[in-house]
């Protein structure tokens, strides 16, 4: 398979689009057309599966062209037991076939053996295009990872600055060694891992979780690693909006793509009307704003 970086950045420019539509599915915020399919959150796993399964197609078919991937959370998922995970591997594939890149936010972290299962699960069995990691473990708890972005046309993002308030409890503590934070120091051990997986892009295929939230930290983080690519929640619900957004890309418009989730899935309820159209116009307007800003203000 062609290197994920390429596939990844050639999707950007391909849809002038730097758009990544989360996959949450909430009960309680599905429009009320659905609901009235599953009258209660506590309903049988199954029957809450399927309603899901209505849903997040009809979300895919509303942001077909305009979202260059997808990232289907797996909490949302696992949250079902076996019907969950069963939609996740049916979400992953109808994704897939519709021309989304697909990015498993599994966050998985173990020792070497448990890392290569985890690998296998998502990647080979499922099928994601890319998953993110927890680097917590170290090399030994990436490497399977790695491998497969090398010899299989896989990504990863590993968890570098993420956007939640509470990352800097950890991930802006500074080290002794050296005088930088966490943080920084994990993205230069990204840029290790990534050694050997760049594409023809120039970027590679080992990418970095970093949050729009954390907009400073974000552009020194671009300046320093010109050649990972970094997947950047926060936008929207979170909090986050464009003008935030603009030290994230590189000089030529590219080099991250952008989630958001319940901004998009739950749009109906803010704009009113059919949930499938609301989600594809606030997809299409967040494609518009990320590609002035990536590009200067430039035509979107």
């Amino acid at each position: 398979m062609k290197n994920f970086a390429d596939r990844l950045l050639g999707a950007v420019e391909d849809r002038r689009s730097h758009v990544v539509v989360g996959l949450d599915p909430d009960y309680s915020l599905l429009p009320p057309e659905l609901r009235t399919l599953v009258p209660s959150q506590v309903a049988d796993a199954d029957a809450l599966a399927e309603c899901f399964d209505v849903f997040l197609r009809g979300i895919l078919g509303a942001v077909a062209g305009i979202a260059v991937a997808v990232k289907p959370q797996l909490a949302y998922f696992e949250a079902l037991g076996s019907a969950g995970y069963g939609l996740y591997e049916r979400i992953v594939a109808e994704a897939r076939e519709q021309g989304f890149l697909v990015i498993a936010d599994a966050k998985r972290g173990d020792i070497g053996s448990t890392a290569e299962a985890y690998a296998r699960a998502h990647l080979d069995v499922v099928g994601a295009d890319a998953v993110t990691v927890n680097p917590w473990f170290g090399t030994d708890g990436i490497e399977p990872f790695i491998l497969r972005t090398k010899d299989d046309g896989r990504g990863l993002f590993v968890l570098v600055k993420t956007s939640n308030p509470g990352s800097a409890e950890i991930q802006d503590l500074v080290l002794a060694a050296g005088g930088s934070p966490v943080f920084e120091h994990v993205a230069g051990l990204v840029d290790t891992w990534g050694v050997g997986a760049v594409g023809e892009c120039g970027y590679s295929s080992v990418g970095a979780v970093v949050g729009a939230t954390h907009p400073e930290q974000a552009a020194r983080l671009r300046v320093a690693h010109p050649t990972t690519p970094f997947l950047v929640p926060g936008f929207g619900a979170q909090g986050a909006g464009p003008s935030q957004l603009s030290g994230i890309f590189d000089a030529g418009g590219t080099g991250a793509v952008v989630n958001s989730s319940r901004a998009i899935l739950y749009a109906y309820r803010a704009r009113g009307g059919d949930w499938r159209a609301a989600a594809r116009d606030e997809a299409e307007e967040m494609r518009r704003a990320l590609w002035a800003v990536a590009h200067g203000g430039g035509e979107s």
